[in-house]
């Protein structure tokens, strides 16, 4: 079942790990089928050294297990969540990568300070609220998955395809498994310059109009970023 979508998982849940921004099991991506509406996700715990397709698991919208040897990622409900309500995604990625979470641990929001940050997010990654002792207590990646798309009431959660949960980590998000790894090794490294302008005490925000330029030019209508596809 979702053969292909298993192995687009696997290899992008290795590739978190390739790319150093991922320790031991610290991390877990899903692909989203819609057809079928079933996600495929990595195990709870499960190293990635030797991960395989089929270590895979194919879960329904609702959280009920339809394939696999082993128990989804501990994630799973704020995965499913994120699907229910972006209508446009079909990976989502978590990460407690170094710089995100030191942002995430800070309750700040990552700011859009320079052009490389404007090439990928059109805006600052906001930072969620905390979750209240009841909503941990009642459901708590369920309700993870709740503050995130709570904070994109007003966001556009394409033109910026992640967040920072409060104290936790980031979340991130694409068309595919494979896009939403790229955007969560982006956000680490905006994370990381971010950091280091703030620690030069010299922060100042890009222009409005620059931001815009830098994100339409590779992702708007008329862009002319890359090759003619």
């Amino acid at each position: 079942m979702l053969e292909e979508l298993k192995r687009a998982v696997c290899q992008a849940n290795i590739e978190l790990f390739e790319r150093g921004i991922v320790l031991y099991t610290w991390g877990n991506v899903s692909g989203f089928d819609r057809k079928s509406g079933y996600v495929v996700i990595k195990p709870s715990g499960v190293p990635y050294d030797g991960m395989m397709p089929d270590d895979m698991v194919v879960v329904s919208l609702d959280g009920r297990v339809v394939e696999g040897k082993y128990r989804p990622s501990s994630d799973t409900p704020t995965h499913l969540e994120l699907y229910r309500s972006f209508e446009g995604i079909g990976g989502v990625v978590h990460t407690h990568s170094r710089n995100a979470v030191a942002f995430a641990q800070s309750g700040l929001a990552i700011p859009a300070l320079g052009t490389t940050h404007a090439d990928y997010f059109h805006g600052e990654v906001p930072c969620t609220r905390s979750l209240t002792e009841e909503e941990v207590a009642e459901a708590y990646e369920a309700n993870t998955g709740k503050v995130i798309v709570e904070a994109f009431e007003e966001l556009d959660y394409v033109g910026i395809p992640g967040v920072l949960v409060k104290n936790h980590g980031p979340f991130c998000w694409g068309k595919d498994p494979s896009e939403a790894v790229y955007h969560a090794a982006v956000l680490e490294e905006v994370a990381g310059i971010a950091q280091a302008t703030l620690s030069l005490n010299a922060m100042s925000h890009l222009d409005d109009y620059v931001l815009d330029k830098h994100y339409q030019r590779k992702h708007g209508v008329g862009a002319y970023y890359g090759q003619e596809r």
